[in-house]
């Protein structure tokens, strides 16, 4: 088992502007239904995207069509006729997105549902207004809930943040995370060190990386620990996690019970997929030193998910399963900046009435608008809504570890 963080998590304002790209997905399963698009286009709204590769995507602003501002008529009442024919269009394609983000735009026996207006109609008393299940939007509530019965499956997603105090710097903090301490290797840009052309080129700025992060040394967080206790209550559905450092296993959480997403560096294969002894190869990254496959020469790397590269197929297979309305209960994020995808979409697959809580260092994953409710459904599906209005995400601002201690007080459960 290797003790090495990356979550390969984008900084916006610092990104490659090569690699600045709308939200994607991956996994090459066509049955894992895609994060909703944003675009200012509305033919693209029902278009799912379907790229086979990870990407840093930032989601792209949507914004709205106006018929009327392309189109002079020659007298007000005209003007206001095509206003108003624009708006139900637009108003139907936004109808459509949010009847998908709802009801769940999937495959069944190889054919795509077929969703009727009168479907629609029964959307609007499935939105999220109530949030019953939480009687208070804090930690005391969500502690309440997950002592209940009705709390069975509680899905957990993790980033850099939650191996932070065990020594592991995250990729985004100013002055100490890896991005801001990459200049004596070299790169072209920061990001470059875990893009996979960039690898195929000059891979020993990897392994210069990975040296300075030895296997061994780091130990599981309280927040670690925290996963393995929900596992211990049999509270716990699925931990998706961003990190590669496997501390979520090395802490008693079962294999099956956690989702690398981004890899780790448990097995090893080269750029032609031979696999590799683990253990020669860590002697590599001990030294710094670049690894070559004895069977064709290529160059040996870990199995984690660099940008470029396909997600596990399990990532997508099991997204489909846990984050549905039977078999998510409670969505818990964890430390982690919401920027890169297909991960950061996760967030909008529970359901609507589905509580979640988000313990990280600042906002992330917010519904940029609350302006009306069909402009929301055209930005980012359903994002974290923070506001009074918002019935059933609760937000605690800080360390992770010190918020599932505080978490944990409520509960009553020794961490």
């Amino acid at each position: 088992m290797v003790a090495v963080s990356a979550v390969f998590e984008e900084n916006a304002e610092g990104e490659h502007p090569r690699r600045k790209r709308e939200t994607e997905r991956t996994d090459g399963d066509d049955d894992f239904a895609s994060p909703p698009p944003s675009s200012s286009s509305s033919s693209s709204l029902n278009t799912p995207s379907s790229s086979g590769k990870r990407k840093d995507g930032i989601s792209s602003s949507s914004g709205k069509s106006s018929l009327s501002a392309s189109l002079k008529s020659e007298t007000e009442e005209e003007e206001e006729e095509e206003e108003k024919d624009d708006d139900d269009r637009e108003e139907n394609d936004v109808s459509s997105l949010l009847e998908r983000l709802a009801l769940g735009d999937e495959k069944c026996d190889g054919e795509e549902k077929n969703y009727t207006n009168a479907s629609f109609s029964s959307l609007a008393s499935r939105q999220p207004v109530g949030g019953n299940a939480l009687k208070t939007k804090d930690l005391r509530g969500v502690a309440e809930y997950v002592n209940s019965d009705a709390c069975k499956n509680i899905v957990v997603m993790c980033g850099a943040g939650v191996s932070v105090s065990a020594g592991i710097p995250d990729f985004r903090t100013p002055g100490t995370g890896l991005y801001d301490n990459l200049a004596a290797y070299d790169l072209p840009y920061p990001q470059a060190v875990f893009e996979i052309g960039f690898f195929k080129s000059n891979p020993e700025p990897f392994y210069l990386l990975a040296s300075h992060l030895q296997p061994g040394k780091f130990e599981p967080t309280k927040t670690h620990k925290f996963i393995k206790l929900l596992e211990t209550k049999k509270k716990l559905r699925r931990c998706f996690t961003q990190n590669i450092d496997s501390l979520e296993t090395k802490a008693g959480v079962s294999e099956e019970k956690v989702v690398a997403a981004h890899g780790n560096f448990d097995t090893a294969r080269c750029l032609r997929g031979h696999a590799q002894d683990v253990k020669k190869v860590m002697e590599h990254v001990a030294r710094g030193a670049p690894m070559r496959c004895e069977q064709c020469e290529e160059y040996v790397k870990p199995d984690i998910v660099f940008f470029g590269e396909n997600l596990p197929v399990r990532f997508g297979k099991l997204a489909k399963v846990d984050f549905n309305r039977e078999n998510c209960d409670l969505l818990i994020v964890m430390g982690t900046s919401l920027q890169v995808q297909p991960f950061a979409g996760l967030i909008e697959y529970p359901d609507i009435d589905c509580p979640r809580i988000l313990i990280n260092r600042e906002k992330v994953g917010e519904v940029p608008s609350r302006r009306g409710f069909f402009e929301r459904g055209t930005s980012k599906g359903r994002g974290f809504d923070f506001s009074e209005e918002g019935k059933r995400d609760v937000l605690f601002l800080g360390d992770c570890d010190d918020g599932v201690s505080e978490l944990c007080k409520h509960l009553g459960w020794e961490l």
